[in-house]
């Protein structure tokens, strides 16, 4: 019996030797997890997270903002776009980190607090049937020779009726704010925010606006060697800077449920998240060739607020996910240097996180 017990032990103490042990080196501060529910809103979600986060990296009091309200303001817009190209553009429920900067710009931002795009007695966000509503009305609107100047206040309509009235003045801590005045009064500056990718399909060091579906609103991303832009992200994360994230979630080496995000060299291997793993080494070419072959996506964006070490020396990317809290790390998941290479499809970060050698290059 001892030497069973013996054998189990030593067991266990190998399985657990085994497991993920992450060594923080940066943990930046952030507000709490959010959910973004049955909704496709992730990018109002990350990116309000991220300028939370600016405005305590600022000095300012912690601060929750709305991000249906901000996705109220993008349903408009995008729906005015999809209009104007006479369908030939994408509506959806998807977005980028430069519309939530655009929105502040439009309609001005508004706390949670005041606006939480929930009508009474709602349990949860679901935009499905209200994405429906709105994209039939835009389609047969379509079929119209002529448009009134009404349609938009239809649109604005549907949305008063899935999400509530966005309120056009407010009381906050005591003081009154429009939405425009109130964005205002939080000091965030639009300029100050870049977008930066890194395809091989066009220059390096030039703007081009990135091919993907959501990109309704033709953002301009600057392109950069993948090796530079990573040098951004740690020069940012090592000087109390975070990031908005865009990216791939869809391999089977992600897993919000375990808090891992990994690229392996065999994903179909038993126990994948057990403990580390060999992973691919992702090269420029590797990447885009991901990017052409649809094999890496635009589905999700997050927010990185960290970052840390496993057992091996390998780096890992704290991640702030908008799922709720999910995981071991309670809604948050480490993002794998092999990772981030392969699946990164954009960032957003503020101008002075860059390295001056990289923001030279970019005339920034």
């Amino acid at each position: 019996m001892k030497k069973i017990l013996l054998i189990l032990g030593l067991a266990l103490a190998v399985q657990l030797s085994a497991q993920y042990e992450f060594t923080t080196k940066y943990n930046i501060e952030c507000t709490s997890v959010k959910n973004q529910q049955r909704t496709g809103t992730c990018w109002s979600f990350s990116t309000a997270s991220f300028l939370e986060s600016e405005l305590m990296r600022l000095g300012k009091a912690e601060a929750d903002l709305s991000e249906m309200y901000m996705v109220r303001t993008i349903y408009l817009d995008k729906a005015r776009n999809y209009i104007l190209r006479q369908g030939k553009a994408n509506f959806s429920q998807g977005g980028l980190n430069h519309d939530v900067i655009r929105a502040l710009q439009m309609g001005g931002a508004v706390p949670e607090s005041v606006y939480s795009g929930l009508l009474p007695g709602d349990e949860y966000h679901d935009h499905s049937e209200m994405e429906s509503a709105m994209k039939g009305m835009l389609d047969g609107l379509l079929n119209r020779k002529r448009l009134s100047n009404r349609w938009l206040g239809a649109i604005d309509c549907i949305l008063d009726n899935y999400m509530g009235e966005a309120p056009e003045t407010f009381t906050y801590q005591g003081k009154s704010y429009t939405p425009q005045s109130y964005a205002k009064s939080l000091g965030i500056e639009a300029g100050d925010y870049v977008t930066l990718t890194s395809f091989s399909h066009h220059p390096f060091y030039e703007t081009f606006i990135l091919e993907i579906p959501d990109n309704y609103s033709n953002g301009s991303y600057y392109n950069l060697p993948l090796d530079e832009l990573q040098a951004i992200v740690d020069n940012a994360l090592a000087t109390g800077y975070t990031v908005a994230w865009d990216g791939d979630v869809g391999e089977k080496g992600f897993s919000a449920g375990k808090g891992l995000a990994i690229m392996p060299v065999n994903p179909d291997a038993d126990g994948l998240f057990n403990k580390p793993v060999e992973e691919l080494d992702v090269t420029q070419e590797l990447r885009q060739d991901g990017f052409e072959s649809y094999a890496t996506t635009d589905d999700h964006l997050m927010h990185l607020t960290g970052l840390a070490v496993d057992q091996n020396g390998t780096k890992y990317y704290l991640t702030k996910n908008s799922w709720g809290e999910v995981s071991p790390y309670k809604g948050f998941l480490y993002m794998s240097n092999a990772y981030f290479r392969m699946k990164t499809v954009g960032i957003m970060v503020h101008k002075d996180a860059i390295p001056k050698d990289i923001a030279a290059k970019l005339s920034l």
